[in-house]
């Protein structure tokens, strides 16, 4: 069985003016890097409405044995496409840390890929890079601030401004810096976040242009006087310089699928600290430029589906046409307490215990935002005939469809009749809401969530967090959405309650404002902003030959 570096390497890639040409782009439209990749520039999309029906892809609460969200992602793009649709998909960029770790990469796999696969995985057009190197400008610049004497009354203890770098690397989560003597600093505790934690990444990919980037990044909070007042971005007069280092990164990337499909890969937030979509730029161009977009949300559709809704699209006036829930037969029986190495026996018990959490994520697409829903099911050779049936019967009883899917295997062929069921969803009637209204107060937008989405009862505050929400009403940040930082594998707050728990309360610990992305962040359990090292990371077997071919990714 081939791999999935060995599969794109074998793929033979069309020029990416072909690509361009797909949606009606000149090369007066694009900048190119390289043969198979380039940026929109910014008149590329000049007199173009947005006419695309857009079709967000979540799935289930993630398990080690995996969903195959962006393979399906990919897949259902290619199948779209080969029913004569001009569909283009609009994807998150990968992250360097998971990659060199043991997540993985975000090209999807199998013949659901965008490729050069390892280009997207590794540099690509250099704006994680710009990133970092803006939210590390900012950094610099706070800390030569005080250096300088501080005329803004900076609190050394109240500095929340970390710097980043595009790594997984426990090493950095707490270090003390400025130790050189006199002439080398402030001394001061400090820390690294990745990138893809940064604020930067979040406003970025939020942003609707250069200049709404520009005032985002002005109202960054770097920290906190003595007396209470937030110091941003804007008071050390540094947006402009980051504004310029990111002038490139804002443009979106176009890339191809192993099909020939247009691929917009653009930004990368994470899905737990952050809002885990793909950049609003990319999404706006693909929607101006294809008559369906296919994108992804991070995690299960608890974290991923409800920011893309409750914060995306509320923020850029976005209206998904239809949404697909990705499940595995594999993971709803370890939601029903089956462990990994049992996986490939039929188990209908522990299939029926599972269910349970695929049905709310179901019924919260439904019911809570009131929008059309399919679930793909990424058929393994493993499932039974009588699990699947178990699915479906499960899922009709919701009044919802189920489609198997294979793309994994088949590519587009594979998504055909998952493709089928969107366009005619995309055609049902839509009730899209929000989950709460952003003028509540900021305790009931979070009870809104955890009660409606999550299927808690209750939310309960630490001290602290219930100091800092009343100082940041009172600093006129409560009528924002929030953002809730939990657990990927669990609907609650505790990890290791799977399936669909119920009567739980989530215990925020603290709360702390983006002001440049334009929420509040709802922190609970122990959530990392820096991840670290597998004891065998997957770049042990990253390797590269004489001629630069590279191998052992994926």
């Amino acid at each position: 069985m081939k791999t999935d570096i060995e599969i794109a390497q074998a793929a033979k890639k069309q020029h990416i003016r072909e690509i361009a040409a797909k949606l009606s782009l000149t090369e007066d439209d694009i900048e190119y890097y390289g043969k198979y990749k380039a940026k929109l520039l910014p008149g590329a999309l000049k007199g173009r409405e947005e006419r695309g029906k857009l079709i967000l892809v979540t799935a289930i609460t993630p398990t080690p044995a995996g969903e195959g969200k962006t393979t399906t992602t990919i897949g259902l793009a290619d199948a779209l496409t080969r029913l004569g649709k001009r569909a283009v998909v609009a994807l998150r960029e990968p992250s360097l840390g998971p990659v060199f770790g043991v997540k993985g990469g975000a090209a999807g796999g199998g013949y659901a890929q965008v490729v050069p696969m390892e280009d997207i995985n590794l540099h690509f057009t250099g704006d994680f890079h710009a990133i970092g190197a803006a939210n590390n400008l900012l950094a610099a610049m706070l800390d030569n601030h005080i250096f300088q004497g501080n005329e803004l009354g900076i609190d050394l203890g109240r500095i929340t401004w970390k710097r980043c770098v595009d790594m997984n690397d426990r090493q950095l989560r707490y270090v003390e810096d400025g130790l050189g003597g006199p002439k080398s600093g402030v001394p001061r505790r400090d820390g690294y976040d990745i990138t893809v934690a940064s604020e930067v990444m979040a406003a970025l990919c939020l942003a609707t242009s250069l200049s709404d980037l520009k005032a985002r990044l002005e109202r960054l909070i770097v920290g906190y006087t003595k007396e209470g007042k937030p110091v941003t971005a804007g008071d050390l007069k540094a947006a402009g310089a980051m504004t310029a280092l990111l002038k490139d990164a804002m443009k979106p990337n176009l890339v191809q699928t192993l099909e020939g499909t247009p691929a917009l890969v653009h930004g990368g937030p994470f899905a737990n600290i952050a809002h885990g979509c793909n950049s609003v730029a990319a999404t706006k161009a693909a929607l101006c430029l294809g008559d369906y977009v296919v994108t992804e949300a991070g995690f299960g559709a608890d974290l991923g589906a409800e920011k893309f809704l409750d914060i995306k699209c509320r923020f850029a006036g976005l209206r998904p046409a239809a949404v697909v829930v990705v499940a595995t037969v594999r993971a709803l029986k370890m939601h029903g307490g089956v462990p990994k190495t049992e996986l490939g026996r039929e188990d209908l018990g522990a299939l029926e215990r599972g269910l349970p959490n695929l049905l709310r994520h179901v019924s919260n697409i439904r019911e809570v935002f009131g929008l059309p829903a399919v679930v793909a099911v990424n058929r393994f050779p493993t499932d039974t005939d009588a699990e699947i049936d178990l699915v479906i019967r499960s899922c009709a009883a919701l009044g919802v469809n189920v489609r198997l899917s294979t793309v994994w295997a088949d590519g587009g062929k594979g998504g055909v009749a998952l493709a089928e069921e969107v366009v005619r969803l995309c055609e049902e009637e839509n009730h899209f809401r929000f989950c709460y209204d952003e003028t509540l107060p900021i305790k009931e937008k979070i009870f809104s969530v955890v009660t409606k989405v999550y299927g808690g009862k209750d939310v309960a505050y630490t001290a602290e967090a219930e100091e800092e929400i009343a100082r940041l009403e009172a600093l006129g940040f409560g009528k924002t959405p929030v953002c809730m930082a939990k657990t990927q594998y669990s609907f609650s707050d505790d990890a290791s309650l799977l399936g669909a728990p119920e009567g739980f309360t989530v215990t925020v610990r603290s709360v702390k404002i983006s002001a440049g992305a334009g929420f509040v962040v709802a922190l609970t359990g122990n959530i990392m902003t820096m991840p670290g090292l597998p004891k065998v990371p997957a770049a042990e077997k990253i390797d590269v030959d004489a001629e630069g071919n590279i191998t052992g990714l994926f």
